[in-house]
């Protein structure tokens, strides 16, 4: 397949993918509005809260992360799977187009469409709080990167598995919520019993927020979340591959 038949069918699937409201609701609108309650609970304290910065810093970096989580586990899935279910996929086969285009396409838009997200809610945080940006701006697009990219990889692979919209919502969702309360960018890491921080510390979205915060605290690249999320990209790709070939 062309590099321009590539482009076109990434317009293509941009256009259909803002066209569903489950993938608009969770991409755009609850990290964002959740984003705005949650700092400006926090703001209020003033002085640093976690990680030796404000509340207001800390959950609007958390929700960077959390944009991609909701985008791996809910928006591409039931969006792919869909395409499952109405024979899409088998239409594009039909018309010589591989199927390793449509993934790479879906991939690409649902990136653009995290780093749209990403900025809408930073742009907006500076609206109503005040915190620094962050100290590195290559770090924390290395760890975004790294962070999408393998939570992309997790998000074809439940669609693969799925074959329907509906079971890739239950699916997703059933595992979005438990992610985002236990990584740190629901309730704060300090009120949690310890239990609940070490079933966060294996979880993938609790890797993705630390990622993204580390870097932006000035605190460094924390390596281990990166190797977490680099596995994660390769085993779920991986996996996305061989069930995709046999389907």
């Amino acid at each position: 397949m062309n590099p321009r038949s590539l482009v076109k069918l990434a317009w293509v699937e941009t256009k259909l993918f803002t066209r569903e409201p489950l993938a608009l609701l969770f991409t755009l609108v609850f990290p964002l509005v959740v984003m705005i309650v949650i700092a400006g609970v926090f703001a209020s304290s003033g002085g640093p809260v976690f990680s030796g910065v404000g509340g207001s810093e800390y959950y609007v970096a958390g929700y960077v992360g959390v944009v991609i989580g909701s985008i791996g586990l809910v928006s591409l899935p039931a969006h792919l799977a869909a395409y499952h279910e109405r024979g899409i996929l088998r239409r594009f086969r039909a018309s010589s187009i591989p199927i390793w285009a449509v993934f790479v396409t879906q991939a690409i838009v649902s990136l653009v469409v995290a780093i749209a997200s990403s900025l809408l809610l930073v742009l907006v945080a500076l609206l109503f709080y005040r915190f620094d940006l962050p100290r590195s701006f290559s770090a924390v697009a290395l760890g975004f990167v790294v962070s999408g990219l393998g939570f992309l990889a997790l998000g074809l692979l439940l669609a693969t598995l799925s074959r329907s919209a509906r079971v890739a919502q239950a699916v997703g969702l059933s595992l979005f919520f438990p992610m985002w309360l236990l990584s740190g960018a629901g309730p704060p890491p300090g009120v949690m019993p310890d239990t609940m921080r070490r079933v966060g510390d294996v979880l993938p979205l609790t890797h993705v927020v630390r990622a993204v915060q580390h870097p932006w605290f000035g605190l460094g690249l924390p390596g281990t979340d990166l190797v977490y999320l680099l596995v994660l990209l390769l085993a779920a790709g991986g996996l996305t591959a061989f069930f995709a070939s046999r389907g």
